[in-house]
């Protein structure tokens, strides 16, 4: 057997180490890749060991299950004291999740977890309490077969081996698709048919079932198209998450599409009339990317009217990623209006979700800031111009004024009170504004994407963050003037009810006596007559008067807190003779 030495900078492929001879620096950089691979292999290895993908991969899954963690109730009084470490699990076959331990005494989560359904339906919920040894609380188990797939079910479990309660809210989705699938394999539009809710059953006039169930949302998820997946191959694998209130469905996943086709149906409670549907779509791929998201209100569908709808960022301020992203739904809803009136006066059902931590945001805060400061801007300017409606400045107008307050009160009667309020509304729905109320929401966004291209040369010089800070400097201490003028106004008020001064406190006892026994003689339409032709007439009877509020004057004669402190007397110090002073004379 022939044998040769290697040269100088050249190396021994270990692959095949008998017929091939490489440069050594080729050998390093393929040393250098291998490594490279090998470290992302086994960080792929451990986040899906983490997250117990392995079974996904290996056979085909069945079913999604998504489970809310709520809360836990009636727990045992002598462990719901030190519960201070109560956590949950959850097992579904060889796939088991854990929630966070809970430092309250009343437990609440609001977590959420995602299962996936194979072969084994029973799910075993266990509860466990962690102090200085781990304690068993309870346990139970629910049968996912029973349940009603792609329906969010509301479930108070409770315990066996214990006492208590467990709040979840259980959603088994459909069949998922597996990565073996090929795309042509899903079923076009052209099979799906729209379902359309029962109207008989939501008239106005059924109400015998269900009080909390004032209607039924059908939506048809058909496609997306111009998503901008980020992975190397130009195409996402894209889900849909439709979520209304505390239901959520996910749809299956669609690999290797760029313009995937879900061609599902779904059917939704609607326990809130006013509610939004928010609709998100993810690519798998990555994880945590979102493709693009977007919000309907019920209130806007139109039933039966299949069209694409533009995704948004994940503010939901502009349009997503991508060429033109879009989805085509088609909606359907009815409702029944008596029960939905009266939902409207009961609190808003709460989302279960854990919250999103609060973010600290200049620009949020700075239109915030400006918004309150028109406001006391509207207030001032209002108040400012009915003043100098009694002043005759303006003779037509304080005429014209003089005559209605006149007339008003002289026809008012108590029942007319809900018509004045009545009366904004009725400003508005004749038509006055039609094009600020109708297209109020296009020129908004108009106005939003001019900005963005065509002036934002211009607001990059203008509105740089120095300029943003002084504005809101300014902001600010307008504000912060107009809440302390109000908070020292309710001092002065307080203070006047608890005779920090008496003598005003008795005035106003006075008065108050006084008008009653005038509300008792004479009608108050009279009474208001009288004072608003005392208010016309005062400028004539003193012309040098300055433009005054009555109650206003009175009030801020009562000192408010801070009057208080500095009005508050001090003990006179006696003086003392100190030993050193009395060494010094002598």
């Amino acid at each position: 057997m022939w044998s040769f030495p290697i040269p100088d900078g050249f190396g021994m492929d270990p692959m095949v180490p008998n017929t091939l001879v490489v440069s050594a620096d080729i050998m390093d950089r393929i040393g250098s890749g291998l490594s490279l691979l090998r470290d992302h292999g086994k960080k792929v290895q451990k986040y899906m060991w983490k997250n117990r993908k392995f079974d996904v991969l290996k056979k085909p899954t069945k079913s999604l299950v998504n489970i809310v963690l709520i809360e836990a109730k009636d727990l045992p009084d002598d462990q719901t004291t030190t519960c201070n470490g109560l956590y949950c699990k959850f097992k579904l076959g060889n796939e088991s999740h854990k929630s966070r331990q809970v430092l309250k005494t009343k437990p609440a989560w609001c977590e959420r977890f995602n299962i996936y359904l194979y072969e084994e339906n029973n799910l075993e919920v266990s509860l466990w309490h962690k102090g200085k040894q781990k304690n068993f609380m309870g346990r139970c188990v629910i049968d996912l077969s029973r349940l009603e797939k792609e329906k969010t079910h509301d479930i108070w479990q409770e315990l066996e081996c214990g006492y208590g309660f467990i709040h979840m809210l259980i959603t088994v989705n459909g069949s998922q698709l597996t990565r073996g699938l090929a795309v042509d394999n899903i079923p076009t539009s052209n099979n799906v048919l729209h379902p359309t809710p029962n109207i008989e059953e939501f008239s106005w006039y059924r109400l015998k079932n269900n009080w909390n169930e004032v209607g039924q949302l059908s939506v048809t998820v058909y496609g997306a198209r111009g998503l901008s997946p980020l992975g190397i191959s130009g195409k996402a694998d894209a889900y849909c998450v439709l979520v209304l209130d505390n239901s959520r469905i996910q749809t299956h996943t669609v690999r290797g599409a760029a313009e995937p086709m879900w061609n599902k149906s779904y059917t939704f409670a609607v326990n809130d009339i006013t509610s939004t549907l928010d609709i998100k779509v993810h690519d798998e791929s990555i994880i945590g990317e979102t493709l693009g998201k977007i919000s309907i209100p019920l209130l806007r569908i139109i039933n039966d009217e299949k069209r694409w709808y533009a995704l948004k960022d994940k503010m939901k301020k502009s349009n997503a990623k991508g060429n033109c992203p879009r989805i085509l739904l088609q909606m359907s809803i009815v409702w029944n209006p008596l029960k939905a009136a009266l939902r409207t006066l009961s609190p808003k059902e709460a989302k279960y979700d854990q919250k999103t931590p609060k973010k600290f945001s200049i620009p949020l805060i700075y239109n915030n800031l400006l918004f309150i400061k028109d406001i006391f801007n509207v207030v001032h300017t209002g108040n400012e111009y009915l003043k100098n409606s009694f002043e005759w400045e303006n003779r037509e107008k304080s005429v014209l004024a003089l005559c209605a307050w006149l007339v008003f009160w002289f026809f008012f009667r108590m029942w007319m009170t809900p018509l004045l309020v009545l009366l904004p509304f009725l400003y508005y729905w004749t038509g006055h504004r039609s094009n600020s109320t109708t297209n109020s929401l296009s020129n908004i966004y108009g106005s939003e994407d001019e900005l963005s291209e065509e002036d934002l040369e211009s607001t990059k010089d203008e509105k740089t963050i120095k300029t943003r800070l002084y504005g809101l400097q300014e902001l600010t201490f307008t504000i912060k003037d107009g809440i302390d003028y109000i908070v020292s106004l309710l001092e002065r008020v307080k203070n006047l009810l608890n005779f920090t001064v008496p003598y005003l406190s008795y005035l106003a006892m006075a008065a108050m006596v006084g008008l009653s026994v005038a509300f008792y003689l004479i009608p108050a339409n009279y009474i208001f007559m009288a004072l608003g032709i005392y208010k016309f007439t005062r400028k004539y009877l003193n012309p040098d008067r300055v433009p005054n509020n009555d109650i206003l004057d009175f009030i801020s004669r009562v000192p408010d807190d801070r009057t208080l402190k500095q009005w508050q007397e001090l003990k006179v110090p006696e003086p003392s003779l100190s030993r050193t002073g009395s060494k010094c004379r002598r």
